[in-house]
């Protein structure tokens, strides 16, 4: 069987793009507010992002929808407004997008939320909160459907599920953060998540977020060992850790050091590399550059 995400690849660079949430507190989002409201409020400074990304050389750029589901909205005072905001930010990126020839991928994070027996929520009321933000990222034209920063399997297959119930024939990532002695916090290793996700109907699976490329090498090679064939395997690395530097954290790992980190990847056999947490532009035409 054909993998999807390979064919909607295309000739296109398979680099996906950075952080976005940090950027946009470095770009006037005051601390605490919701980034997301941003694609309402202040598309121009999300559509300017995107530019940036896009005009690095990233050949996926991703919706500025990481915390847009309901309960997350909720808790900033946007209830009731996930399929707007998702629509909203879907339509900032297709924009960029299609001027450069770019894939858009529409972005789910985690609910924050447990699931039961931790939690209160069925893995049906998660799936209906992720159906709810599909809905809005389908309306505005995205492509893909990056699943993201996830720590528990239960989660991420409710989010797939409402990929596929959603929008059945658009490519679906997900990745999970393995920062918690090469586990996610609820235990998974990347071997055991490689197969699950692809099981699920994940196109692509992979790693994302973290302690920076040294830790992600490791767990790039578990990826690799563990990998199906019909799924394509995606990495982004933090840019290392946060250290503070004033009154200010700054990352710790440059474009140059990501670069190198992005060939060694690619070498081990990942197919789509970008980068997360403490990334900008510059890392990711440095990647795109080194993977070119």
């Amino acid at each position: 069987m054909t993998n999807r995400l390979s064919t909607l690849l295309g000739d296109r660079a398979a680099v996906l793009d950075g952080g976005y949430g940090w950027l946009l507190q470095e770009r006037g989002l005051p601390p605490g507010e919701c980034a997301e409201s941003w694609n309402v409020t202040h598309p121009e400074a999300v559509a300017a992002l995107h530019e940036e990304y896009a005009a690095a050389g990233a050949g996926i750029i991703t919706t500025n929808t990481f915390g847009a589901t309901e309960p997350r909205l909720a808790a900033h005072g946007w209830s009731g407004r996930a399929e707007e905001v998702n629509r909203a930010a879907a339509e900032i990126a297709r924009g960029v997008a299609s001027r450069h020839g770019a894939l858009v991928a529409g972005n789910l994070g985690p609910t924050g939320e447990l699931l039961e027996p931790l939690g209160t929520l069925s893995a049906d009321d998660v799936r209906a909160l992720y159906a709810e933000q599909v809905r809005g990222l389908v309306a505005g034209g995205v492509d893909l459907v990056l699943v993201e920063t996830m720590s528990d399997l239960d989660e991420t297959r409710a989010a797939i599920a409402a990929v596929r119930e959603v929008a059945p024939d658009l490519p679906v990532v997900a990745t999970m953060s393995f920062d918690t002695n090469l586990r996610t916090m609820m235990g998974v290793t990347p071997a055991a998540a490689v197969t699950a996700l692809a099981e699920a109907g994940a196109d692509g699976v992979g790693a994302n977020c973290g302690r920076g490329p040294d830790e992600m090498r490791v767990i790039a090679q578990q990826l690799v060992d563990a990998r199906p064939d019909d799924v394509l395997l995606v990495v982004q690395s933090n840019a290392g850790l946060p250290e503070l530097d004033g009154d200010r954290f700054v990352y710790t790992v440059g474009p140059d050091e990501m670069a190198a980190h992005a060939a060694e990847l690619r070498g081990l056999g990942i197919d789509v590399v970008g980068s997360c947490c403490g990334s900008d532009p510059a890392h990711t035409k440095a990647v795109a550059s080194a993977l070119a």
